[in-house]
């Protein structure tokens, strides 16, 4: 009986759509600011302090940059002789026992120090020493260029979680990226932060070798690698020229795509100080920029050419146009041949003082195993206590512990509650709830109501209110139940709705933003849209670009749940009790936090810390960001929000806990 309730919908609102037009909306409004602050500058000081500004909002919305007084410990493991140049394999240290693995093209002949260049790779898994990225280094060093290319996190001989017994790595690149980038978000970081970091010490070790001028290091990169080189454009000055490949665009045009990005390509509150990839570019205003694009990229090529356009007039204001401009190929996603022509004829200009383009003959491509900087293959197992990114995630988690520990509990307890309540009520645009029934039903000796109410401008909540038929008419106290899946799970929680009415209460059933039947339209049938950048994913990436978080927008729904009972005639608001099961639960436990009109929260089968699940290096990745909200450690963990839910006598005895999300 319970089943025939799963797939009831909404009448008389197109609820399908308003998640996508409604966090579109947002992020439009968010660009329209950006737009407005960057037409407002009119000179070069006007310039220069959006430049510091994007500097240290880049810096807040990463985590901050860690530091570089690790002692470099620099090793050439090897030198291969190629075509008019020779290669170093090198490695060193960016942070402590965190090691980077990097090929040096040096030209032959070399007498006195000269431009270099630094190649970020992009998500292909051997990096450095694959094909397309190879071949960009050939065509840099042919033209006179001294060439850096670097493993990024996760590629190349860096696998964060390889096992140097089995000789092989659960996930690599994207996967692995994705999988540690998520933990680190809970502590206010990103992904990002480390891969910058490690750039920038690249940069460090060329401005130590004798060969390369320090202030004629230029950096380009493709995909991945463009996300890098845009992460030094924004934040290190010592820049000389840059050619980011296959990334740059602007936000409202990446919206149109209804594409996901990896975890290094998401900056949480970037949209939100009002930048976007124009800002980026703008970054290197006068120095020389080249971007590169393809026409059928899935970067849209409308984003790149009217980030240049733009940008012109930047340039125009330091007498250099001409450093300014766009390459365009007639290609899909890829560092292209003529892309690489491109690059080594801009970067010989710029740096060396006369563009040079090579013939392609003397482009003569080297084995890869050549290339290879370890012995293994991998640094992992091979370096003694050799760090990935996710043991330097648990030692961040470490160390928010201990601020959180120096604290008086009051203390804690009240900064924690002032940022939830920041984060959970954060830009949100009040409204009338205007609640209505919406149809019913029977289910047994049950009847269920349909009840809609707008939960803030542009998006609609429901809920289905079970209770006995016997007691119709009456004021009941009720339980607002927030589960995994809404009122599309009704069946599974079919007893606790039944124990619940037959105590004399109230089960209201809740689809928060995205759930239920508020889950919006589906691109196909067998679509999946809570896997791994499936359509709920990019939702919450949007958000957290924004500045806002899914979580953050769910626990607000909860709060207007509870005061729209409030006004019911048929509800008893002296008695508004939650229950929570699953991972979901926590959106009814914050709530409470925020809301003493809430009786008491009971949650079940949930998870029993953030802190646990990010301490799980391999997790259950489903649906893995609804539960997240931004920097949350660095002010509480649900441990703490049981505590003093406890202290208040408001937390029911919880039947079970997961303490990861493995399960």
């Amino acid at each position: 009986m319970f089943e025939n309730f799963e797939n009831v919908q909404i009448a008389h609102f197109d609820v399908k759509s308003q998640l996508p037009r409604w966090i579109y909306e947002s992020a439009i409004r968010a660009a329209e600011l950006g737009e407005q602050a960057r037409e407002a500058i009119n000179d070069i000081a006007g310039l220069e302090r959006r430049q510091l500004d994007i500097r240290e909002g880049l810096a807040k919305c990463i985590g901050g940059i860690p530091t570089s007084d690790t002692p470099l410990n620099p090793q050439i493991t090897g030198t291969v002789q190629g075509n008019g140049f020779r290669v170093e394999k090198i490695i060193f240290e960016s942070r402590p026992h965190v090691y980077v693995t990097a090929n040096l093209y040096l030209p032959d002949g070399i007498k006195e120090p000269r431009g270099a260049v630094l190649l970020l790779c992009g998500h292909r898994e051997q990096a450095k020493h694959c094909d397309e990225y190879q071949t960009v280094c050939h065509y840099l060093v042919h033209a006179g260029l001294i060439v850096m290319s670097v493993d990024p996190l996760g590629q190349g001989e860096r696998f964060g979680f390889y096992d140097p017994e089995l000789k092989q790595a659960p996930m690599t690149s994207v996967t692995e990226h994705e999988n540690v980038g998520r933990q680190c978000i809970p502590l206010g970081d990103s992904l990002a932060r480390y891969m910058l970091h490690d750039a920038m010490r690249a940069i460090d070790y060329l401005s130590t070798r004798p060969e390369v001028d320090p202030q004629k290091i230029g950096v380009t990169g493709h995909s991945g690698g463009g996300t890098q080189t845009a992460l030094l454009m924004m934040y290190d000055k010592r820049i000389a020229a840059a050619a980011p490949g296959g990334f740059i665009m602007n936000r409202p045009y990446f919206l149109l795509t209804g594409k996901a990005q990896d975890a290094e390509q998401k900056w949480p509150g970037f949209s939100a100080f009002g930048f976007d990839h124009e800002d980026i570019v703008l970054a290197m205003a006068p120095r020389p920029v080249l971007v590169l694009a393809t026409t059928y990229d899935s970067v849209p090529i409308e984003g790149p050419r009217h980030t240049i356009a733009v940008n012109r007039r930047f340039w125009d204001m330091h007498g250099k146009s001409e450093c300014l401009g766009i390459f365009e190929d007639e290609h899909v996603h890829r560092f292209t041949v003529p892309l690489a022509r491109a690059a080594a004829g801009f970067f010989s200009k710029h740096l060396l003082g006369s563009a040079v383009t090579a013939k392609e003959e003397a482009i003569q491509l080297l084995p890869a195993e050549q290339l290879i900087c370890t012995q293994s293959g991998q640094v992992i197992g091979e370096y003694a206590q050799a760090k990935n990114v996710h043991t330097e995630t648990v030692g961040r988690l470490t160390d928010w512990e201990r601020v959180r520990r120096s604290m008086s509990e009051e203390k804690r307890k009240s900064v924690a509650l002032q940022w939830l309540r920041n984060a959970v009520y954060f830009n949100r645009r009040p409204c009338d709830l205007n609640p209505r029934l919406s149809g019913g039903g029977e289910a047994e000796h049950l009847w269920a109501v349909r009840t809609v109410w707008w939960s803030q401008r542009g998006l609609l909540n429901n809920a289905l209110q079970f209770f006995d038929s016997k007691l119709a008419g009456r004021r009941l106290p009720v339980t607002i139940a927030v589960w995994d899946g809404g009122t599309k799970q009704i069946s599974a929680h079919a007893e606790w709705i039944k124990k619940t009415c037959s105590a004399g209460r109230i089960a209201m059933v809740l689809n928060p933003t995205g759930i239920g039947s508020l889950l919006p339209h589906l691109n196909a049938p067998e679509e999946r849209p809570f896997k791994r950048f499936g359509m709920m994913d990019r939702y919450t990436d949007e958000l957290m670009w924004l500045g806002d978080s899914m979580a953050a927008v769910r626990t607000f729904d909860v709060l207007r749940c509870v005061e729209m009972v409030s006004s019911l005639k048929n509800i008893d608001a002296e008695d508004i009790r939650l229950y929570g099961s699953g991972r979901y639960a926590i959106y009814a436990e914050l709530a409470a936090l925020l809301d003493p009109r809430i009786r008491s929260v009971r949650p079940e089968h949930w998870m029993s810390s953030i802190a646990e699940w990010i301490k799980e290096p391999f997790y259950d990745e489903h649906d893995s960001l609804s539960f997240i909200i931004p920097g949350m450690l660095q002010y509480m963990d649900l441990p703490d929000a049981d505590h003093w839910l406890s202290q208040e006598g408001r937390l029911d005895d919880a039947v079970s806990m997961i303490s990861d999300s493995v399960s």
